[in-house]
């Protein structure tokens, strides 16, 4: 059976309200008449409300001084509390019920009400006028300041840029890190540029501390300018990615950084690619991490990244939604959508976004007549594709015929796929001519950042900034600070956040569903080639931890010496070249192209060769266990003990050439009779004993 509670209805009484001038003067009232009433009626002494009349009256007046309340108010208290004291005391005397007695209460009562209600009004007025007073107070020492600021930076560029600058007005950035002055030109035609190359200067001349700048840029209208001063440098401390991983859209912006007055930049890539250039240090593979957690946050958009060296940019991202043994965790998205680490791969990505753009622009002609536009309306429905291309830049300006193949394929999509809602963003070493050459680039990426780190070499700012002024290397010598330009904001300093290893796994948990999934005709278009991308056989690579990934196929059909493609060497993955490598092989190449190329020394006579050529890359392999020398070689990697030897080491030992050394060991240690232990120019092989 179900009880249906009736709500009552009425006044609603709120018990915790204190009393206005009629509660409080009912309040009083009644009480004065229920004390005289049972005074008069027990026989209580008159005096005793006299004395607790006068007690009231010193206890409020003791704490409305504390409150800082008028001289009003407190007279009102105390009168009402020694009338009403006075009335009981007479009531108690002569009879609380006589006509007398109740009419003289309610005279009073009003004329507490009136008089409570009067000093309310006062008390808020005075509340009021104090209020007023202090912001008048406020407001004049922000305006001596901001006249201060106007002054003495209207003499500043008078003084270091011979213009004479009408300050209309200056804004105290909320941040407290700096201000804006906002001014008129001179006339003459007067440009703001002729500011903006004095910004070093300008900035010297007020003794700002490092990392900080005054840089001008355009007004209202071509005869105004904004001068940015910032005073405190927010790039010298370390900040973490904004722990807030709200969904964001392609239209909306993307946050990639903040400004020196701590505000957050944020690009916009529907129609625009981008470009990053940071050498080594400047911590640009950080920030690629901080783009591709902006794109896991869209739920507008799918992430494509290409990184050549073995998938480091987005391996990250995939490997939070892969269990221990590399299952598929359920319910767990990978933060990027497709990653390719190989040539072959990256091919195939290639090909399916340039499908899938050529696709789009017939299948999707009536939603965009529809909408009446012609650019595809990118939505959750239909998502935006970003290949996000580590060392992008460097592909494009590669002289390798496969890397040209690769560029060709992302300038098409460049070129094309716009309108489509296919984007780039690329990555650069430096900020060369030779890596920033290509016009499609320069045109194409108009969201642009230059990390510094401090470097100097191939960091020439012209080249990403045409046209911007005041930038230099040396205002951003901190690791993940540089220089971004936008369509909507001028080329100026900014930092980007730091973002470690566990936030990407939480972004990457936080993110999983708000990833969308491409539409039904851009899929069919892709074909297997990304129906399959996280097939097991595809990503063996990222699950496979104890050995090192397979050498690509450039890598394993050229020998050590960029000769022929012999397929007796390409079961053999490529060695590390170092340094020293490098010189001797340079070396020999100029031998043999002077003189005629010797026999390679032996300690035993070659076998006969099985074909007509004698390659070199088939001696001394008719023996299961390898030539004779691998013995002494593993013997003298073994008396060298945990320490190692290096391949040109071992060669010297045994009297062989490196080449031949190099194939031998890399033999051996598959079987396992030596362990190679690689660190870059000082790699070497250690015997299992020493391991």
């Amino acid at each position: 059976m179900t009880t249906t509670t009736q709500a009552s209805t009425g006044p609603v009484w709120d018990w915790a309200a204190g009393h206005g001038p009629v509660t409080g003067a009912l309040s009083a009232t009644t009480g004065a008449l229920a004390v005289a009433t049972t005074g008069a009626a027990t026989g209580m002494p008159p005096g005793w409300a006299l004395t607790v009349g006068a007690a009231g009256a010193i206890g409020h007046t003791l704490s409305s001084l504390r409150e800082g309340l008028s001289a009003r108010t407190i007279a009102m208290r105390s009168a009402s509390w020694l009338v009403g004291a006075g009335w009981t005391t007479w009531a108690m005397t002569t009879g609380p019920l006589t006509w007398a007695a109740l009419g003289s209460l309610a005279t009073i009562g009003v004329g507490i009400g009136a008089t409570a209600r009067s000093t309310l009004l006062y008390e808020e007025a005075r509340e009021l006028e104090a209020i007023a007073a202090d912001e008048r107070q406020v407001s004049r020492e922000l305006s001596a300041e901001r006249r201060a600021i106007a002054a003495e930076w209207g003499d500043r560029v008078q003084r270091v840029c011979n213009i004479t600058l009408r300050v209309l007005a200056v804004e105290i950035w909320p941040t407290g890190t700096g201000f804006t002055i906002d001014a008129e030109l001179p006339a003459g035609g007067t440009t703001y540029d002729r500011i903006a190359q004095h910004s070093a200067a300008l900035s010297a001349d007020a003794r700002l501390p490092h990392g900080c700048t005054a840089v001008a840029s355009q007004g209202i209208h071509q005869g105004r300018v904004l001068i940015d001063v910032t005073t405190v440098n927010v790039l010298s401390e370390e900040r973490t990615y904004p722990s807030d991983y709200s969904p964001l859209s392609i239209y909306t912006g993307i946050p990639w950084g903040y400004r020196t007055n701590a505000e957050e930049i944020c690009v916009f890539l529907r129609e625009q690619c981008a470009l990053v250039v940071g050498p080594t240090g400047s911590g640009k593979t950080n920030m690629v991490h901080v783009i591709l957690a902006g794109f896991a946050r869209t739920t507008d958009v799918l992430t494509w990244v290409i990184d050549l060296n073995a998938g480091s940019a987005g391996l990250s991202w995939v490997r939070p939604a892969l269990d221990a043994n590399g299952a598929s965790v359920e319910g767990v998205r990978p933060g990027i959508d497709w990653l390719a680490s190989t040539y072959e791969e990256a091919a195939l990505m290639l090909d399916a976004a340039l499908a899938i753009g050529l696709r789009r622009k017939v299948a999707y002609q009536d939603l965009m007549a529809q909408q009446n536009t012609d650019q595809l309306p990118i939505s959750a429905k239909i998502p935006q594709i970003m290949l996000v291309i580590d060392e992008g830049a460097e592909i494009l300006t590669s002289t390798d015929r496969s890397m040209k193949t690769l560029a060709k394929k992302i300038l098409e999509v460049i070129r094309m796929l716009r309108a489509m809602g296919i984007r780039t963003v690329l990555t650069a070493l430096g900020a060369t001519g030779a890596v920033l050459g290509n016009l499609m680039i320069r045109r194409e990426a108009k969201a642009r950042v230059v990390l510094t780190g401090g470097e100097v070499e191939g960091m020439d700012l012209s080249k990403v900034f045409p046209g911007a002024r005041g930038l230099r290397v040396d205002q951003a010598p901190f690791k993940g600070a540089g220089f971004m330009g936008t369509p909507e904001s001028a080329a100026a300093l900014f930092k980007n956040w730091r973002i470690l290893p566990n936030q990407i796994r939480d972004i990457v948990h936080a993110t999983t569903g708000m990833h969308p999934t491409l539409d039904d005709i851009s899929t069919k278009a892709a074909g297997t080639a990304y129906a399959s991308r996280w097939d097991a056989g595809r990503t063996a690579w990222m699950r496979d931890t104890a050995n090192a990934p397979a050498a690509t196929a450039e890598e394993a059909g050229q020998s050590a010496a960029g000769g022929l493609n012999l397929s007796a060497l390409r079961s053999q993955p490529a060695d590390p070249v170092t340094e020293e490598d490098a010189a001797v092989r340079a070396f020999m190449e100029q031998i043999d192209a002077q003189f005629a190329t010797a026999p390679e020394p032996a300690s035993m006579p070659e076998p006969p060769a099985p074909a007509v050529l004698n390659l070199s890359a088939l001696r001394d392999s008719d023996d299961d266990n390898g030539p004779a020398w691998v013995a002494d070689a593993v013997a003298a990697i073994k008396a060298a003990g945990p320490a190692g030897m290096k391949p040109s080491a071992v060669a010297d030992t045994v009297g062989k050439h490196r080449k031949t050394v190099r194939s031998g060991l890399k033999a051996a240690a598959e079987r396992g009779e030596l362990i190679y232990r690689e660190n870059g120019p000082h790699s070497v092989y250690v015997h299992p004993d020493h391991a």
